[in-house]
């Protein structure tokens, strides 16, 4: 499903990844675990194309992702949820939603709102609030809701367990298990990883670097 050979990103002369490899595949559970700075979110947007290489590739479903203009990704089936979120405090949890699905012009969006719901009832009590009504945890849960619009396909995952309490941790947990049997492919970086048992596959970031997590 996704990709990653010996991706590279300088920015204004710093080296921030220098060798970033990861074989994804479809329907497995990944996750990218290093230190704050050690390059998790700098690969994250680098499959979204919000970063651009200076080596290396991506393919995503046997596409050449270096191709493809960064908007032109999520239709593709590419879910992205930030590490800081980025809700437009203005408008109501189910605008804030849909914003992909407007943006790319989703078919059925409609449908797919269902099945987002039905996977997040929790979401139902609020959707008509605006996103600075919630509290912080609430609006990781609609984060990752937004980024199910569009990832029907890849979920990118930024630190989705950070700041939240252990019940509401446990709760998006519960989430990323059913996409996971669902058969979608997720790719988690997280800095904790105390609270993440399900994974396939682990790697380890380390200054720009990556090697697989074999548990030894």
């Amino acid at each position: 499903m996704l990709k990653i050979d010996d991706i590279r990103v300088t920015i204004k002369g710093f080296n921030i990844l220098r060798g970033v490899n990861m074989h994804i595949p479809t329907g497995g559970t990944v996750l990218l675990a290093g230190r704050n700075g050690a390059g998790k979110t700098t690969t994250l947007k680098s499959v979204m194309g919000i970063m651009s290489l200076t080596a290396g590739s991506i393919h995503f479903d046997g596409q050449d992702l270096l191709q493809v203009a960064a908007h032109h990704r999520a239709p593709l089936g590419i879910g992205y949820m930030p590490e800081e979120r980025r809700l437009i405090g203005t408008l109501t949890v189910q605008d804030n939603i849909m914003l992909p699905a407007w943006a790319s012009k989703i078919e059925k969006a409609e449908e797919r709102l269902d099945y987002i719901y039905g996977l997040m009832p929790e979401l139902l009590p609020f959707v008509k609030r605006r996103a600075t009504m919630l509290s912080g945890g609430q609006q990781k849960m609609v984060a990752l809701a937004r980024a199910l619009m569009s990832g029907t396909k890849l979920l990118l995952l930024d630190e989705p367990f950070e700041g939240l309490s252990p019940g509401l941790g446990q709760k998006i947990g519960e989430k990323i298990q059913l996409l996971q049997k669902e058969g979608l492919t997720v790719l988690m970086a997280e800095s904790d990883v105390k609270r993440i048992d399900f994974a396939d596959k682990t790697y380890m970031i380390e200054r720009g670097e990556t090697a697989e997590d074999t548990g030894s």
